[in-house]
This record gives C-alpha cells, structure tokens and sequence, in this order.
C-alpha cells in the first residue's frame, strides 16, 4: 500500500508522474501536484534534496490535504536521504513512500547509509522503492562483475554485464532491506535504462526472479514524439506479458510544456492496452482522397474536446463512461463497419458522395443526418445516449443492471 493506494499482485497497474518544480517552493510544488493529480496521476514523487525541500515537504502535504488532495506524495532521495529522513522526521512522517537509489545512497559506507533509510522506513512504517539506474549503477558492484566475467572461458559483453548488474544491485539491496527488518510487501524494484531493449530484457529478469511489484520507465525517454514512442515500444511489451505494476513516462516537456502531458500518456498506453479505463475512445480515420472535406476531422476534434471537458462531472454522474467508444468516420469505406462496433458511431459523407450521416448505436443504424446541423445533431444523440447508457438509472436502449 502507498497511502491508500494498493500496488501489485492483481490490483491495477497505477499510473506516477513526478513534478519538476523546486520542492522548497511550497506553493508551486503543490499546485504541481494538484494539476498532476487532477491530470489523472495516482502517485506523484518528489525531489528531496536538501534541507530546504525536506523542511518544506510536511507543509506540502499539509496544504494539499486542505485543497483535498489525497495523492500519495513520495520523496525521491539520492546521496544524502540517510541523513535528510534522521534530521527532519517530519518529511519522513509526511511522506508517502521513499524512492532510493542503491548506487549513490552515499560515497562511502553505502550498507550503513542504506540501512538507515530503511529504518526510518520502518520507524513510520513506509514503502520503498529500491530504484537502480544505469546512469547511476553501483560502480563497485559493477566493476567487481565486469571483474569476475574477464575471467570467464567465454565471456559476455559488456551489455549483458550491465543488465545482469543492475537485476543484482536491486535484488542484494532488497535482500539487505528485509534482513534490516523492511516488510517482504513492502519494496517495490525499479531497473530503469534509456534503451527500449534494455528496459524489457531488465525487466524479464527482475520479473523471472523475484515477486516484488514492479515500476516500469524509460530512465529519460526524451521529448515530444521520440519519447512518447519509445516510452510505449517498451513498457507494452512488457505490460503485454503481465510484467509491471506502476509505470511513468519520463517525457521532457518544452520550456514551460505542461507536465501533465507524460500522464495522459501512461493512461492512453494502458487504455490501449485494454488494462486500465480512464477516457471515452474516439476512433477517427486518417482522411484520403475520398475524404478532402475537413468535416469529419473537426467533428472529432469538436466531439473529443467537448468529451474531455465534461469528463469531470461525466465520471460521478455516469459509472462506467471510460469505456464509452465513439467513431467518427470520413466515407462509406470503413465508416459504417467502424461505426457499427464502437457504442455510437456516425460515418460522415466523403468528398462526392450523398450529403447523408448515418448513426450507428449500439451496432445498429438509428438515423441518417444530413444538412448544415450534422455536428450539433450527433452531440445531442451522444448525449442522449450517455445519459441512458451509464446513468443511474440505465432502462433505455435495452440496458438493465
């Protein structure tokens, strides 16, 4: 459990985000935060990286519960967690989990440094996640490793070195953890790279070998597309095998880009996926020459905006309406098949052909639109259809509890 979240076995995967304001800036981090969670974020994590952030944590925390926020918050510590979490116990109190990284939780004296954040973990009961990172890997486990294969008949590469040093460094660190007195359900691994295929064969082995929950992400996946891309290659092949239970797409937003952008993201993979509901579907089709009218692609656009802003008041008045598909279609070709298995559907007339729409509902066809009100007509049905589809009281269009 992270706060009142729970995390693995055959709870849903969960959804983390992390904020990039300076922590000691108590107002914009919890705005942060807030927007985060609003975004759809279920755990967000922290930067706590010196005294200032630690002493302004408690204060954080305090002002999101006033706004009534519940995100779990988790502090990220590297180098100096040891002694932020002894100095300042309330951020460690207030905090919801602590993230640490086994290859730079101090200089010297790693173990010690490392079993005292456990025992802080302990002494208010908190989860960990023991978070490895190739950019930070314990040199020395990793030279001892790189070491031992040099003197193998039939070495590996270095590659394979590295990965099989990363899966060591979160296992002996978790061993390390439970032996301090850490509860066996209370770690969670990570193993993060920047390479698609290093990020799955990691995590094959992490999941091969142990049955901590696990946090998938590219360590920085990147910007724009090349992020968004790459972050999906790798974490759906994985999600496709049943491996991961927390996920983050690490995306670098513009200078002054929203950073809710890497949320919606994580949402849409597992959406795609078919693991997680969070959003009506609006399938679309790319347009072509049938299609050189600009009606159907606005009428997307139009029906997905318009979906987007009532969703706040839609998911308590309507259980159920993440799942709700809706297709907009350019032309006869595709339209009134893909129309038929989304829930409502029209196939809007392409260039050339009869200025007639027909509406599909539930699979059959219902009506045919036509004339300069098209748009305005298929929202009202999509609202019609939603109110008797997931309302309270669902007796309409044949749908009974």
């Amino acid at each position: 459990m992270i706060g009142d979240i729970p995390v693995g076995s055959e709870h849903p995967v969960v959804v983390q985000s992390m904020t990039n304001t300076d922590t000691a800036d108590i107002s914009a981090t919890a705005g942060q935060i807030r927007s985060l969670a609003d975004a759809g974020s279920e755990l967000v994590r922290v930067t706590v990286n010196n005294e200032e952030s630690a002493k302004a944590v408690p204060y954080i925390t305090e002002r999101l519960e006033q706004a009534g926020c519940t995100v779990p918050v988790i502090g990220d510590f590297h180098y100096n967690g040891h002694l932020l979490l002894t100095r300042f116990p309330e951020c460690a109190r207030s905090l919801a989990k602590y993230r640490i990284n086994p290859g730079n939780v101090g200089t010297r004296h790693r173990d010690k440094n490392f079993i005292t954040i456990i025992e802080q973990a302990i002494k208010y009961d908190k989860p960990v996640r023991i978070g490895v990172n190739w950019g930070s890997l314990d040199q020395t486990l990793l030279t001892g490793m790189m070491d031992e294969n040099s003197k193998r008949n039939d070495p590996l590469d270095a590659r394979t070195v590295m990965i099989s040093a990363m899966v060591e460094s979160a296992m002996r660190s978790a061993r390390l953890a439970e032996e301090t007195g850490l509860g066996h359900d209370r770690i969670i691994l990570s193993a993060k790279v920047s390479g698609v295929r290093d990020l799955v064969e990691v995590y094959r082995k992490l999941a091969g070998i142990s049955d901590y929950p696990l946090h998938l992400g590219l360590t920085e996946a990147g910007m724009g597309t090349k992020g968004i891309i790459a972050s999906t290659a790798g974490l759906s092949v994985l999600l496709q095998e049943g491996i991961g239970d927390t996920i983050r797409v690490s995306l670098t937003p513009k200078p002054g880009g929203d950073r809710t952008e890497e949320v919606q993201v994580a949402q849409q993979i597992l959406q795609s996926m078919e693991l997680r509901r969070f959003n009506p579907q609006v399938t679309a089709c790319p347009g072509c020459g049938r299609t050189t009218s600009t009606l159907f692609q606005k009428l997307a656009d139009d029906i997905w905006a318009y979906i987007h802003s009532q969703m706040p008041q839609w998911r308590s008045r309507y259980p159920g309406v993440e799942g709700l598909k809706v297709a907009v279609m350019g032309c006869v070709v595709n339209g009134p098949g893909e129309s038929k298995h989304a829930d409502i559907g029209i196939s809007l007339p392409g260039t050339g052909e009869a200025p007639k729409a027909p509406v599909y509902i539930d699979g059959i066809h219902t009506r045919t639109l036509q004339g300069e009100t098209i748009a305005k007509d298929f929202q009202e049905i999509l609202d019609t259809y939603i109110e008797k589809k997931f309302g309270r009281d669902r007796v309409g269009l044949g749908i009974r509890d």
